[in-house]
């Protein structure tokens, strides 16, 4: 007599154990998904670190390498100086209640990095102002290697080198980086805010 074939109940048992496999599975799969993306996104975070320091270092060369004249080291820093004092007039302005606690622009930069509300006011103001973090950066950068011995050109001194001063940096700075920060920080001074500043090989 043959034998009866798999029962209805034994059936069913094996198909649930196979739902819940495949159940066991695709968790497992979301979970790798999960992971997938947190390793992704911190990859990008670390590239993209990776590309800030490298910007970094090339403007620290440059500004070496650089025989920049007195009169260019003075033109130059004084523009840096004025942009970073909008950066910080505009940023107060968009938070008047934490004025106090931010005297500076180094305040700014040092609070910003911890603090949301300062953070997004700082974001806000350069692209009020029509620049980039790679402009500041490059901006402090220069400030910071020759603002000690530079002379502050006051707007009546600044008036003779109007209209001369992208020609000037154009032809004497040498990284990207910080040409462009150059040129759109005398933008943000003499007009107000920067606009498009067209890279030398695209003028070329």
């Amino acid at each position: 007599m043959a034998t009866d074939g798999p029962s209805l109940e034994s059936l069913s048992a094996t198909l649930s154990r196979v739902e819940l496999k495949f159940e066991s599975i695709n968790i497992q799969f979301e979970e790798l998904d999960e992971t997938a993306a947190r390793l992704s996104d911190r990859l990008e975070k670390h590239r993209n670190t990776l590309d800030q320091q490298v910007h970094e270092d090339q403007v620290w060369v440059s500004l070496l390498e650089d025989q920049l004249s007195t009169l260019e080291t003075n033109l130059f820093v004084t523009y840096a100086m004025d942009t970073l004092r909008r950066c910080h007039s505009v940023v107060l302005g968009k938070l008047p209640d934490l004025a106090p606690s931010l005297p500076t622009v180094a305040s700014v930069l040092h609070r910003k990095a911890r603090n949301r509300q300062v953070r997004l006011a700082w974001e806000s103001a350069l692209q009020d102002l029509g620049l980039s973090s790679t402009d500041i950066t490059a901006l402090c950068t220069l400030f910071v290697m020759h603002g000690c011995r530079a002379e502050y050109f006051g707007p009546a001194q600044r008036q003779h080198y109007v209209g001369k001063v992208e020609v000037l940096i154009r032809r004497v700075v040498t990284n990207p980086a910080l040409r462009d920060g150059l040129l759109r920080a005398v933008q943000v001074v003499e007009v107000g805010s920067a606009g498009t500043v067209m890279s030398e090989a695209l003028e070329q």
